[in-house]
This record gives structure tokens, C-alpha cells and sequence, in this order.
């Protein structure tokens, strides 16, 4: 008998050897070190950009806000130089008790009553410059008739933008006073009251409005047709700690109908303030406390540190610049 004999060819079995496979993982290493770099970068570029235009967006916030509060400085709807009857109560106290000087600046360590120095949130940073301004606006509100003994005064329209508890100004070619409203409503009627306290503060101590102010016993004046009204406007700029860790430029003015002002917060990463001033006979920009007539001064610098959010510099620290502009007063005492 023959026997066939078959030879089963053993099949090479192939794979990678632990060679090939350390290879392998240094290059996919590698490409993954290398995505992750360049995501790093590009996030990083973001990251610095995102910064950069949160620095700018807070310059220009700040510049405006700040340059349109400086420009109306000293804005009245008034005749200058008119005697003023001021019936508010406590107005020797308060930002409301001096009219004479448009702006007023106070230099590092010079306090003013707005706010006080301090590390709390909203309160102001030592060795940085403040400044105040105070206005009517330049149009007001013509008069049709007033009535001194009930304090009332009728306006020639409905839309005078008074409400109850602003600070107001009221004059004619003769006189001029400075009262508290205690009830009127913009848009609805043309009433205007201003009687002795009403509810409001810090109030009027009377509520006749001639001179010479006596709050006991009062001074009738009627303001007659044809006389303007207008609302008080102050504020005042400072740089402040903000409660996160940082600081912030900060705009404190009283609200509609509120006589008491309140900070806000308008720009964060602003570090510091240094104001200079440019005042009529004198062709230098001077420190606040080199001025000596705050109605001669026709020009404010303001000067801004300002930082980005994040620590995106090459040293591990925030950017900072610093920013300079000038602003024009519109209105001056002639």
C-alpha cells in the first residue's frame, strides 16, 4: 500500500515587536505634544487678546463717561453771579452747599466728602486723584406761574424730567434758588411743590424761596412767568478697591429723586488717576493743589493706569498702560 503524505506548511504568524511599538508611542507622543502645544498657544493668544480688548473697552468706557461729566462742568441754565437762596437743609454740610466752583480737584491723599479713604469695597485708594463736578445742564425748564404760598410752581410742559426728591434750581433776572421737590410727576402734569420737608432729604427748612434765607419765619419771592427751572447735577470720579481683589474707577452721583449720592462701579482694572489742570494765565498743567481759582480752569488731563484682568504678561504679571486724554470745559465763568 502506498501512503500519500501530506506536508502542512505552518502558517508565519506577524505582529510588532516591542521595538516597533516604543517607536510607535514616541511618535504618537510626539504629534500629541505638539497638538497640545499649539492648543496651549492658541488659547494662550486668545487668552492675551480677550485681555487686551477688555483693557481697551474699559479706556474708552472710562474716557467718555469721564469726558462728558467734565465737559458740562459748570453748565447752568442760570445767569452767573445771581444771589442764591439756598433752603436745603444742612447745605453747609453737603456736596449741594457750594454752586460757586464748576469742578474741583483733590489730589492723593486730599479727602473730600463724598466718600472716605479706606480697603472696603467702594472706598477710595489712597495716593490717587479725585475729581467733582457739578452742573444744571445747559437747558432748563420754562416757568408759567408760581405760587409762594403754596409752594407751587406750574411748568410749561408736562415732560420736564423732575421728580420727586431732585435738587432744583430756579431763577430769573433777579434771584436765584436752590430747593428740594417734593412732589411732582414727570410726563403726567406740569405741578412742581416744594414745600418745607416733605418727606424727602435732606429737605427744604422752608418753603419760601426769597432772600435772605430764614427758615423760621420764611421770605416769600414769586418767581414769575417766563423764569427758568433746571435740576442739580453732581458727581464725582475716584479710583476704588472693588471687593475682588482689585481696583476700579468709580462714579458717585445721586440718583433720579435722591438728593444722597451713591458709587458706581463704570471700569475695572483702572489702578490709578492722576488729574492735572489747565487754568486761564498759567500755560502749565498744574496739581490741584496748585490751583487757587477753580473757575479759572478751561482744561482737565487725566491721566489712567489700567491693567488687564489676568496675569497674561511675558514676567507672570498683569499688562498695564497708561492712558492719557484731555478734556475741554464747555462752559467757564466769563
Amino acid at each position: 500500500m502506498i501512503r500519500t503524505r501530506y506536508r502542512v506548511g505552518r502558517s508565519r504568524m506577524s505582529g510588532l515587536t516591542l521595538i516597533e511599538m516604543m517607536i510607535a508611542m514616541v511618535l504618537g507622543l510626539m504629534v500629541l505634544g505638539a497638538a497640545i502645544a499649539i492648543f496651549s498657544s492658541n488659547r494662550q493668544a486668545y487668552r492675551a487678546a480677550e485681555n487686551v480688548g477688555r483693557l481697551q473697552e474699559n479706556v474708552r468706557t472710562a474716557f467718555e463717561l469721564m469726558a462728558l461729566d467734565i465737559r458740562e462742568a459748570g453748565g447752568n441754565a442760570c445767569s452767573r453771579g445771581l444771589p442764591t437762596a439756598n433752603v436745603l437743609n444742612s447745605a453747609t454740610a453737603n456736596w449741594y452747599s457750594d454752586w460757586s466752583s464748576p469742578i474741583q480737584g483733590f489730589d492723593n491723599t486730599a479727602a473730600f466728602s463724598g466718600v472716605a479713604f479706606g480697603t472696603a469695597a467702594a472706598r477710595r485708594v489712597s495716593n490717587t486723584d479725585a475729581i467733582e463736578i457739578k452742573s444744571t445742564g445747559s437747558e432748563g425748564v420754562t416757568v408759567a406761574s408760581a405760587n409762594p404760598s403754596s409752594a407751587r410752581i406750574e411748568l410749561n410742559t408736562a415732560n420736564h424730567g423732575l421728580s420727586s426728591g431732585d435738587l432744583a434750581i430756579i431763577c430769573d433776572n433777579r434771584q436765584a434758588a436752590v430747593f428740594q421737590v417734593t412732589n411732582a410727576s414727570p410726563g403726567t402734569n406740569t405741578n412742581l411743590i416744594h414745600n418745607a420737608g416733605g418727606g424727602v432729604t435732606p429737605g427744604n427748612c422752608t418753603k419760601s424761596l426769597g432772600l435772605p434765607v430764614n427758615c423760621a419765619s420764611g421770605v416769600d419771592y414769586a418767581f414769575g412767568a417766563n423764569s427758568t427751572i433746571a435740576k442739580l447735577h453732581a458727581t464725582a470720579w475716584f479710583i476704588g478697591f472693588n471687593g475682588r481683589g482689585g481696583r476700579s474707577l468709580y462714579q458717585l452721583a445721586p440718583p433720579s429723586g435722591s438728593a444722597v449720592p451713591v458709587a458706581n462701579e463704570v471700569a475695572e482694572g483702572v489702578n490709578d488717576m492722576q488729574i492735572t489742570y489747565l487754568a486761564t494765565g498759567n500755560p502749565l498743567y498744574r496739581n490741584a493743589s496748585a490751583i487757587t481759582d477753580w473757575n479759572a480752569v478751561t482744561a482737565v488731563r487725566v491721566r489712567l493706569v489700567v491693567a488687564t484682568p489676568d496675569a497674561i504678561g511675558t514676567d507672570g504679571q498683569p499688562v498695564t498702560r497708561e492712558v492719557s486724554h484731555v478734556v475741554m470745559l464747555r462752559n467757564r465763568n466769563e
